[in-house]
């Protein structure tokens, strides 16, 4: 049936979607709208608040169920297209108070509190391809192991870019949508992907990448790919893990003398090191290893050009005195409503 083409009677489609009990639990629900409402954050006041049953998302108690959720930023809507959208949101409890796990709401605080600074952002999130039965990378034989590592960085060709469609797809789909996706490649380890959402600026990012990888689910439904977030999805061997490079730059850094602002920026990284970690995902220490790209989960290090360290310091910012840095540590499966304030809190507030 070819139901994309009947006409919708002048009604709209809305999709809402949320974060459920745990940090990777994307839920969604569709709602009719009378209006038309445009992308971005100008008509979000036009929304209508919902509510969803917290109960089933191990988010509330089965005789106070209600969990509201408010939308946040409005995106085009590449499946159903024309006027529809879909929503981000954040959620709260009866009373009006955020749920532990609306991250959002401490985030866009800390962005508020140094939006002066205008903290710039650009998240590199890696993510693997699975078979949807059995839970392996895609060109892995399902009882085995896939050649080594080399040809799949960046690569063309049968055997080496593996899945490529559904990249294309959730690419294409990103840039309808009006998320600010700024480019992907293929990674090391076979059927390893990566997409780079950015510049953003402050609250904006943790909308972007969470939307963005609600596309990914939803590109990846009609391919039957399972696409993980884990650090390290195969454990055994010589694999690269799965992380979320977070880029970070201040006025201060991107003026003149923005070098010594990152130095003593590394320091206060140093300085809350374990904090940092603590929050960066989970399972990072099967990714943080030393190893494969990779600084030792239990020592903060900084470097030019060094993709061993924790952080990185583009060799252009060293040379021009100015610019940004990028910091390693974060996993795959980071929430970057975390990680996007803590850079600002830790290297924005007062040691």
């Amino acid at each position: 049936m070819d139901y994309q083409s009947l006409d919708q009677g002048g009604k709209i489609q809305a999709e809402y979607v949320w974060l459920g009990g745990s940090l990777w639990d994307i839920r969604s629900k569709c709602r009719t709208l009378d209006f038309k409402v445009k992308p971005g954050y100008e008509d979000i006041k036009k929304l209508p608040e919902w509510n969803y049953d917290g109960s089933s998302t191990n988010q509330a108690p089965g005789h106070n169920s209600e969990v509201m959720i408010r939308p946040c930023k409005v995106y085009r809507d590449p499946f159903r297209k024309g006027d529809n959208v879909i929503v981000i949101c954040d959620a709260y409890d009866n009373k009006g108070n955020p749920l532990p796990t609306n991250h959002r709401h401490a985030c866009a605080a800390a962005m508020e509190k140094y939006k002066a600074e205008e903290p710039w952002f650009g998240l590199e999130q890696e993510y693997t391809m699975l078979h949807s039965d059995v839970k392996w990378p895609l060109g892995f034989p399902k009882s085995g192991y896939a050649g080594p590592q080399g040809p799949y960085y960046c690569g063309v060709g049968t055997g080496n870019a593996i899945g490529r469609e559904l990249v294309e797809a959730h690419y294409r789909s990103c840039l309808y949508a009006g998320v600010n996706i700024s480019g992907i490649n293929a990674e090391v380890m076979p059927s390893q992907w990566e997409f780079q959402i950015g510049p953003c600026t402050g609250i904006e990012m943790g909308d972007d990448m969470w939307m963005a990888r609600y596309l990914m689910y939803r590109c990846s439904e009609f391919y039957n790919i399972r696409c993980s977030f884990a650090p390290k999805p195969i454990e055994e061997g010589d694999w690269n893990g799965a992380g979320c490079h977070s880029n970070f730059s201040t006025k201060g850094t991107r003026n003149e003398g923005g070098m010594a602002v990152i130095e003593k920026m590394m320091t206060k990284l140093e300085k809350n090191h374990k904090k940092h970690i603590l929050l960066y995902g989970e399972d990072n220490e099967k990714r943080l290893t030393g190893k494969h790209e990779t600084a030792s989960i239990e020592k903060f290090s900084f470097g030019v050009a060094d993709r061993g360290s924790s952080i990185r310091i583009p060799t252009g910012t060293k040379l021009e005195g100015k610019g940004y840095f990028e910091d390693r540590r974060p996993a795959a499966n980071c929430c970057p409503y975390i990680v996007t304030r803590l850079l600002v809190e830790t290297c924005l507030g007062e040691e």
